[in-house]
């Protein structure tokens, strides 16, 4: 198995799969947003908004200056935040303003 060159385990791709730029994995996806600014859906509604931190296989995530919404409406303001991944409906990135 040493014609496997990637050092991260991605899913089995195809020369095709990745037609345009916009289209990525999930753990594509997400190591591209580390460090930048998203919108963390929680599965009771609320959303987070702030720094992707760091991220594991879990979905754990840690932010920072973070903003909590609830309803569409700011309720909070963390430097840090960490959120359990189970809790975790998706990661977006955020919407510039």
């Amino acid at each position: 198995d040493q014609a496997k060159t990637s050092t991260a385990p991605l899913p089995p791709t195809t020369s095709n799969q990745f037609k345009s730029n916009e289209s990525k994995s999930p753990s594509e996806f997400l190591k591209g947003v580390l460090g930048r600014s998203v919108v963390v859906k929680l599965n009771s509604g609320v959303d987070y908004r702030g720094v992707l931190a760091c991220l594991d296989g879990y979905m754990n995530i840690a932010m920072e200056q973070t903003e909590e919404y609830v309803q569409g409406q700011l309720r909070a303001k963390y430097g840090d935040c960490f959120i359990r991944g189970n809790n975790v409906l998706y990661i977006s990135t955020a919407k510039r303003r």
